[in-house]
């Protein structure tokens, strides 16, 4: 969840409203204290990223409640096809904290049946929200980061799907992630930037299957 602050700054008959940039909650507390410490803050608003309003108390609430749940999510998937064979190989890693620690999982698998690049790049992003819901990631906001332009523009909104099988992934992928109250932000990046998931899918290419989770440093 992202918060952002609105309040109203009052001092010797002058007033006037400032608005804060996006900040996660923890963030958002410590700075609402500082300023409420300068004693000319008259009203104060945490507003999060659909527009609902919070107060302190129910921020603190649910920071109690989501101490043990995996948060701070981002995802990396990749796709990969071989036409000869019409096999596709699936790659992800998703980075998340939890109990106070920060953890990465990732996965890789081969995927019959598929037809091109494109829908193996949609099947890993499938894959790697039934991977969030197994890790018990719901009803926040995750970043969802590949190298496929098609994938990150249609699932942002900014191309139009007209392919019929893409268009199945599509709506397969927005009613999982509305089943699990995700709000999913998507972020394209380079090959190189996506590397290690295209190494995974590349080895589930070769038979060469990956699943693991660490804690990092």
């Amino acid at each position: 969840m992202k918060i952002t602050i609105e309040w109203t700054y009052h001092h010797k008959g002058l007033e006037t409203t400032f608005r804060s940039d996006e900040m996660p909650p923890v963030q958002a507390l410590l700075i609402a204290e500082e300023l409420k410490k300068t004693g000319k803050v008259k009203h104060m608003t945490f507003i999060d990223q659909y527009d609902s309003t919070w107060s302190v108390k129910e921020i603190k609430k649910y920071l109690k409640e989501i101490e043990t749940e995996p948060s701070n999510v981002t995802v990396y998937f990749d796709g990969g096809y071989d036409l000869e064979s019409q096999k596709a190989g699936l790659g992800f890693a998703i980075y998340f904290e939890q109990n106070g620690k920060s953890y990465r999982t990732r996965k890789n698998l081969m995927q019959l049946g598929l037809k091109s690049n494109n829908e193996a790049e949609y099947a890993a992003l499938y894959g790697s929200i039934l991977e969030l819901e197994m890790i018990g990631v719901h009803h926040q906001t995750v970043r969802f980061i590949g190298d496929s332009q098609v994938v990150i523009n249609q699932m942002s909104g900014e191309w139009p799907i007209y392919e019929k099988e893409l268009t199945n992934w599509a709506n397969k992928i927005d009613e999982k992630l509305n089943q699990l109250g995700i709000k999913s932000e998507f972020k394209l990046v380079s090959r190189k930037g996506n590397e290690e998931v295209d190494r995974l899918a590349t080895q589930a290419l070769n038979n060469t299957i990956i699943e693991g989770k660490i804690e990092l440093d």
